[in-house]
C-alpha cells in the first residue's frame, strides 16, 4: 500500500471564516521538536488543557487517516448537514497530517513514520471530544468516533525536518508492544457518550 502524505494543515489566519482552524500549507512545512512552527491550538486537541506543557511533545503533531473520509462523508450526508459528494475539508478533524495508506488498525505505539526529511513516532490516539461534533457539523460525531475506533494519533518528532503534501514516507516497524486501537480501547473504556 503507498503511503503518502494527502495534506498538511497548519493554523489559519486569523478571522478567517467557518469552524475550521487548520488549512492546507501552500508548501513544505518546517517541523521542530513540538510540531509546527504556528499552531492554532495551544494544547493538544481532544486532552486536558491543564497538560499542555506536560504533552507538548509526544503529541506534537495529530494525523488522521484518509480511508476514512468515505464512512464520514456517507454519515454527513445521513445527518442532513452536507451533500453526498461533499468533500471533506483538509483540517476538519483537526489534524495537522491527513496521511494515505495507514489506519489506526495497523499502527502500534512506537511505530516511525519517516518522510524524507523527517521522521515522526506513533503516540497514543486522539480521545473523542466535542470538536469533532462542531467540525463534522452532527451531534453525534464524538460518539461515532468512539464506536469506529477512528481516532487519528498524536506523534511526537524524532528527526526534525521539513514535510509536505505529496510526499511519500515509509512505516518502520517499533516494539509493536501496544496497538493504537487497544490502547484507544483502554482509555475511553468508561467514558460516556
Amino acid at each position: 500500500m503507498t503511503t503518502i502524505v494527502a495534506s498538511v494543515n497548519v493554523a489559519r489566519s486569523a478571522g478567517a471564516p467557518g469552524v475550521l482552524r487548520l488549512a492546507p500549507a501552500g508548501g513544505p512545512v518546517a517541523v521542530g521538536l513540538d510540531g509546527f512552527a504556528e499552531r492554532a491550538e495551544r494544547h493538544p486537541v481532544g486532552e486536558d488543557p491543564a497538560l499542555a506543557d506536560e504533552l507538548r511533545l509526544s503529541h506534537a503533531l495529530y494525523a488522521y487517516p484518509t480511508v476514512h473520509l468515505p464512512f464520514w462523508r456517507t454519515v454527513r450526508a445521513q445527518a442532513g448537514v452536507a451533500e453526498p459528494d461533499a468533500p471533506i475539508l483538509p483540517g476538519a478533524f483537526d489534524e495537522h497530517l491527513a496521511l494515505d495508506g495507514v489506519q489506526e488498525s495497523g499502527l502500534w505505539v512506537g511505530d516511525l513514520l519517516r518522510f524524507p526529511d523527517c521522521t515522526l513516532v506513533v503516540g497514543v490516539p486522539r480521545l473523542p471530544d466535542a470538536r469533532f461534533n462542531e467540525t463534522l457539523g452532527f451531534a453525534h460525531a464524538a460518539r461515532m468516533v468512539a464506536q469506529s475506533r477512528w481516532s487519528g494519533f498524536w506523534l511526537a518528532v524524532r528527526v526534525p525536518g521539513t514535510i509536505a503534501a505529496g510526499q511519500p514516507f515509509e512505516l518502520i516497524p517499533g516494539p509493536r508492544a501496544t496497538g493504537v486501537v487497544e490502547l484507544f480501547r483502554a482509555r475511553t473504556a468508561k467514558m460516556r457518550w
